[in-house]
């Protein structure tokens, strides 16, 4: 699966301010409703793009979005899918991933959930040591 859109993978916030506008509508509104979820959730979280998506890291990635031709892709990481899966169940789920199809409503209050219980496990966790020291 290719994404629509592709950034610098060091670039901040202004590089995903620059994936959602170069969405194309409706999807540029409903990723940009998704984003506002994940900054409200996560006030705390560095915003970057990683792997060619936009991405929320506090200690840890917390959630990466993709925006593809028939679906958003929300990754919480396996745990959470786990945790969450009774409330993701009219969802495609895969070990680490959600797709929202583009015809499906739009999951905000699980997804800020979803972060919040993130933010929990990432300031539980001891920060990971960084490869260049």
């Amino acid at each position: 699966m290719k994404t629509l859109v592709k950034a610098d993978s060091t670039a901040p916030r202004a590089a995903i301010d620059a994936y959602v506008a170069a969405l194309t509508e409706p999807v540029r509104e409903r990723f940009a409703a998704l984003c506002a979820v994940v900054r409200d959730a996560a006030p705390e979280a560095v915003e970057r793009m990683t792997y060619g998506m936009p991405t929320w890291h506090q200690g840890e990635n917390l959630v990466h979005l993709a925006a593809f031709a028939r679906h958003i892709g929300i990754y919480p990481g396996p745990r959470a899918i786990e945790e969450f899966a009774a409330e993701l169940a009219e969802f495609k789920t895969s070990k680490g991933a959600v797709q929202v199809q583009h015809e499906q409503a739009l999951p905000l209050a699980l997804l800020r959930r979803i972060v919040e219980r993130r933010v929990e496990q990432a300031v539980a966790r001891p920060a990971k040591r960084s490869k260049v020291e």
